[in-house]
């Protein structure tokens, strides 16, 4: 057994920024400056109480991007220079960020550890590479993201740290699975590298009826296509579409995970999911080959989903919508029934209908996972969803790129039961078109200005707060821009008070809401590594069912002529269009 000896190295604080649920994200070059890793992972160290710490089980992996396989071996010298006992690591440093939460909440080591915590690498849908993005997030003992007292915490110790704690380990082959055990100054301390898939599939199996799935996915009637985007998610696919659901192989795109993702842009949406998009039939140009019946991405750490049928896209917010409305029949964990629902607050209101229907307790809350957390671990949200390609259940404290996969195969299952052997399946179009029928439609666009200057966004979001002192002013601008809009009856910045611990959460997004009920947001996310990004959201309700067939951009355009003029778009930023639509 390898001895080792722990040193205390003097660093300097570093100007880092303040990490949010979605961790601390920068530029590789950043990350492999002098001390910035240690910096960061010690201030974590620092902020956790030490029964969290001294003794602990903790989980280290990761997307498997660019930088990650360095930072596993420096997170582990680090874990046992602190007198955390054990690490776990997925084979090759690869779990994506629910199976990350799946372990934690599920996995029993052989001498009957618990982990309490993990170290999570990624910076989920951006793109990796040398020149490219690197992220690291901690999550709780209930598997999900860190609350803002501990990453606050966190973010003091970056400004204050003056050394940190490593051992002289030599690199563990995280390659193979197996145990490798070391002796230290507080006894002995393990690093087990255990598969990656096989807690998160039996979980998986534990939810959903896998023979019912198999039977559509044998179904020569039926056709699938699932695009890992060369992230994380492809360290499941064959092990759980082909292997455990009878899929063809042919029918995985990009499931080779790749520390760049092959170069592209790991965000599982129209623009960047370019392969999948044109094989399903929604490319600009006609494809030649009969599109499947059913497509499906996830981004670089598994954890957002982009549903797709036959030439139709499911937008994020109808997605959640009907998974919810299908639950209890559909899915063998929901059929005692939802404990409740919730959404984030610029997704939209398609979840809120099917609650009201459905006499559910509904929830609205801020951007980040951990608010459904809260509610989850007060046994108050069974399903929920963000617009930005996030869905989920309470089976974990993240979202879950595959759940939502196969949550949609088994409404497919379902709908399709007494229907294999007969001459046309119900579609994902017509799963979509009937939930329009009976609930109606919440047309709905998302507009992103990714690379904005920081400055020129602030500047914007700040004219766009004042401008809501005068609604009169508002609405001289919206009838100047599209005189058949609908007024501005109200404007806020989004404001939330957790039901659970009582926590305020303020400046959350600004709204502008219409006498109609449709909704134009304005939100900077903090997802990216450099400058700002706006978004911008746009919501109108219809109920008629004679209207519900129209192209959303078409139905949307003079909401979003009215959005560009009342924020001053292009004047505050240069840009004369989005970066990207969704």
């Amino acid at each position: 057994m390898v001895v080792f000896n722990v040193s205390k190295v003097e660093t300097t604080p570093f100007d880092g920024q303040k990490p949010g649920t979605s961790g601390l994200r920068k530029k590789v070059k950043v990350f492999v400056q002098p001390h910035y890793l240690q910096n960061f992972v010690q201030s974590t160290f620092n902020a956790l109480s030490g029964e969290k710490v001294r003794g602990a089980t903790l989980v280290v992996s990761g997307d498997g991007r660019y930088y990650s396989k360095d930072a596993i071996q420096i997170i582990i010298m680090m874990a046992a220079a602190n007198g955390v006992r054990r690490i776990w690591v997925g084979q090759n440093g690869l779990l994506s960020t629910p199976a990350v939460s799946a372990v934690i909440r599920e996995r029993t080591g052989v001498d009957g550890s618990r982990a309490s915590g993990a170290f999570i690498l990624t910076a989920s849908h951006n793109p990796g590479g040398p020149h490219e993005d690197f992220g690291i997030k901690y999550n709780m003992e209930n598997g999900g993201p860190a609350p803002e007292a501990i990453t606050d915490k966190i973010y003091e110790n970056t400004k204050t740290i003056k050394e940190y704690l490593i051992a002289d380990l030599p690199d563990v082959d995280i390659s193979t699975i197996g145990l490798t055990s070391f002796n230290g100054p507080e006894g002995q301390f393990d690093v087990e590298v255990f598969d990656s898939a096989s807690d998160y599939i039996k979980l998986m199996k534990s939810i959903f009826d896998f023979e019912s799935i198999r039977k559509l996915l044998t179904s020569p009637k039926f056709t699938f296509c699932f695009d890992a985007l060369h992230g994380v998610a492809g360290a499941y696919a064959k092990r759980i579409f082909v292997e455990e659901l009878g899929a063809q192989e042919s029918s995985l795109l990009n499931c080779t995970p790749k520390e760049d993702f092959g170069g592209g842009h790991p965000d599982p949406n129209l623009t960047y999911a370019k392969e999948l998009v044109a094989r399903m039939g929604l490319g600009k140009s006609d494809t030649q080959e009969e599109p499947p019946e059913f497509g499906a991405a996830a981004d670089g750490d598994a954890d957002r989903n982009m549903i797709l049928g036959k030439r139709f896209f499911v937008t994020p917010s109808d997605s959640v919508a009907i998974i919810a409305a299908n639950a209890v029949d559909a899915i063998p964990y929901f059929s005692a029934g939802l404990k409740g629902v919730a959404r984030s607050m610029p997704t939209s209101a398609a979840l809120d209908v099917v609650a009201k229907h459905l006499n559910l307790k509904f929830f609205e809350v801020p951007t980040g996972w951990k608010f459904f957390g809260n509610l989850m671990d007060a046994g108050l949200c069974s399903i929920c969803g963000e617009e930005s390609f996030g869905t989920g259940s309470d089976h974990i404290r993240e979202k879950d790129g595959i759940w939502a996969v196969l949550a949609w195969l088994s409404i497919l299952a379902h709908k399709n039961k007494e229907n294999l052997g007969g001459e046309k399946l119900v579609t994902v179009e017509k799963i979509v078109r009937q939930h329009w029928a009976t609930y109606g439609r919440h047309y709905y666009i998302r507009y992103d200005y990714e690379n904005v200057d920081a400055g020129a966004a602030k500047e914007l979001m700040a004219y766009l707060v004042k401008l809501q002192s005068s609604l009169p002013e508002v609405n001289e601008i919206v009838h100047g821009a599209c005189p058949d809009v609908s007024k501005v009856v109200h404007g806020d910045e989004f404001e939330y008070k957790d039901s659970v611990d009582g926590s305020i959460s303020k400046h959350q997004g600004i709204r502008y809401l219409f006498e109609d009920g449709s909704r134009l947001v304005f939100r900077l996310s903090g997802t990216g590594s450099e400058g700002a990004t706006i978004r911008l959201y746009i919501e109108q309700y219809e109920k008629d069912p004679s209207k519900t067939g129209r192209d959303s951009q078409e139905a949307l355009a003079p909401l979003v002529e009215v959005a560009i003029k009342l924020s001053k778009m292009q004047e505050f930023t240069g840009r004369s269009a989005p970066t990207v639509i969704t």
